[in-house]
Parts: structure tokens; sequence; C-alpha cells
């Protein structure tokens, strides 16, 4: 049954709106500017040093630049893809050889506190070398 124009009904549904369709739009595309800054990534690079410990394999090339946006877990995948080491085989990972990053902290976080002349040094073994 269709609700007469102006019930409790409808009104509560327009109330409900941010914006109304009879606006100028000012809202709408402050609200989709805000968005588009959201979804930029922080152009901001960290230089990431990687160091083998113990048996550890050595890479090629040690130095690579990394968006300080990314989380800490996305910098052991990507050194699990440089050495082609599966997700069951054992990494451990450790910032200037002193202790292990929780996955979830931030390049730029740990850069900001831990850097050494420029670089994050990240060591990495096949064993637990630090407690």
């Amino acid at each position: 049954m269709a609700q007469p124009q102006g019930s409790p009904e409808d009104l509560g549904r327009q109330a409900s709106l941010p914006w109304t369709p009879g606006e100028d739009g000012e809202g709408l595309m402050q609200a989709i500017q805000a968005l588009e800054t959201y979804k930029k990534k922080d152009p901001f690079k960290v230089i990431v040093r990687f160091k083998a410990v113990g048996n550890a394999p050595i890479m090629k090339q040690n130095f690579y630049k990394i968006t300080a946006a990314n989380r800490f877990q996305a910098v052991i995948q990507f050194l699990r893809k440089e050495l082609c080491w599966k997700a069951g085989d054992p990494l451990f990972t450790y910032i200037n050889l002193a202790f292990s990053p929780a996955p979830d902290d931030t390049v730029s976080n740990l850069f900001k506190s831990f850097a050494t002349d420029g670089h994050l040094i990240v060591n990495y073994s096949t064993t637990a070398a630090w407690g």
C-alpha cells in the first residue's frame, strides 16, 4: 500500500540522507575529493637493506625501495618471494639485530624510529637468532 507524500515514514527516509538531490552538489563534491585523497598512496619510499644472519642465503641485491605506508608483513612477503621460500619455510626477521617487529607495524614507523644511515636494516635468518 502506497504511503501519501509527507507521511512520517517518508520524512524519516529523507532525513537520513546526508545530502538531498536538490542541493547544489558541493557536499557531494567534497565527499568525492575526500575519497580520492584517501585512495592515494603515500609516495614516500624507504630504503630497506636486507642482511643475512647465520646460514640464511645471501641476496644478490640487498637494497630495495619500499613504500613507507606498507605494513611490515609486506616486507616479509617480499623477502620470501625474493628468496623463493614457501609459506611454510622458517623465516625470522629482525630490525638492527635487536628485535622482531610485529607484522602490522608500518614501515614508516619502523624507519622513523630505527633508521641507520638513512636505511632500515632488516636482518633475516632461517633459525631464531635472538630471543
